[in-house]
């Protein structure tokens, strides 16, 4: 038995969650329902903006998250990332430890500041995420433990990492690690903005392809050049063995090498997207590296991120997510 269930390396973001009105995003002249990268001056213009409105803080980042949901599942996780020596990065690192995660932390960090995210929420359940990376930007090889990765059964990366070029040469390298040593590899396309303007990058970090693949609907048709779905899985199939694809209230579909598997939706009434995506690959993760099946484990995921959505944050409470898991043992 290898000693973690999942290696994750992704973005070290402290998430500043705001409820806000459409009008608050016409009038800061940001793209509805995407990630946008800002410098750390735009960013702090929004929040003078927001200063009214009541907001959330929270450790986050799409691999953090889907780790911490493997953790509170049962599994072992562990995760690399880079924060800075500032407060914002105590408070991640300490939210990642508690969350019971172990992680590349050092008892040096290098100066300036630990990435951040605005997340907009709206009225009608949508999240828009204005992001500064910090630190994190510079996420590369120096973060990457070998011999943990080696001890893990899959590598998880965020195709957010396609933004940084050091960040997209350590994917590329802990892949190779990951595969020479016989773990899994999986990756989410993390964001329909990334599959339009990076997807070359992404496509770099896939290279010869993928054990496991993670997007929603949009995402995979827009890495297929197609607004036909039958094509988008199509195309995928000859980039990764296996692939999940999330479709909102749609539910979604899970492709296990051979069959393409229907996982029915679970009807909530949504009030935070936030994480639902990252919560549904720590689930469906949690679920293969426990020996189920891809239906089972795509059920689980489903109930999972369905909970998650009913609540602000990108994370359930511990007890939240064994009470989804017990409904399925």
């Amino acid at each position: 038995m290898r000693k973690y269930h999942v290696y994750g390396i992704g973005n070290a973001l402290v998430d500043m969650e705001y409820e806000v009105d459409v009008s608050d995003l016409v009038k800061l002249r940001i793209d509805k329902g995407v990630m946008t990268l800002v410098d750390a001056d735009h960013q702090i213009r929004i929040m003078d903006h927001l200063k009214g409105h009541h907001h959330r803080k929270g450790s986050g980042g799409s691999v953090a998250n889907s780790i911490i949901a493997v953790s509170q599942l049962g599994g072992r996780g562990f995760h690399s990332c880079k924060v800075a020596n500032d407060t914002l990065g105590r408070f991640y690192m300490d939210d990642l430890i508690t969350g019971g995660v172990d992680t590349n932390h050092h008892t040096h960090r290098e100066d300036g500041h630990t990435g951040c995210c605005v997340v907009l929420v709206t009225p009608d359940s949508d999240r828009t995420m204005v992001t500064h990376l910090g630190v994190s930007g510079d996420l590369a090889e120096q973060e990457l433990v070998p011999e943990a990765l080696r001890a893990s059964d899959y590598l998880y990366t965020e195709g957010y990492l396609v933004t940084s070029d050091s960040a997209r040469r350590l994917s590329i390298t802990a892949k190779g690690i990951a595969e020479a040593a016989g773990v899994k590899t999986a990756i989410s396309l993390s964001d329909p903005n990334l599959v339009t303007h990076f997807k070359a990058g992404l496509m770099a970090m896939i290279g010869g392809g993928i054990d496991l693949l993670f997007a929603n609907e949009a995402e995979a048709k827009g890495m297929a050049d197609t607004e036909d779905l039958n094509a988008a899985t199509a195309f995928l199939k000859t980039i990764a063995k296996e692939f999940a694809i999330t479709r909102g209230p749609e539910g979604a579909l899970v492709y296990d090498g051979n069959a393409m598997i229907e996982i029915a939706p679970v009807k909530v009434a949504a009030v935070d997207t936030l994480g639902a995506g990252d919560m549904f690959a720590g689930a469906f993760l949690y679920g293969r590296t426990q020996g189920w099946g891809h239906k089972r484990s795509g059920d689980l995921a489903a109930a999972a991120s369905a909970k998650l959505v009913t609540s602000l944050g990108p994370r359930l409470s511990t007890e939240e997510t064994q009470a989804v898991l017990r409904r399925f043992l």
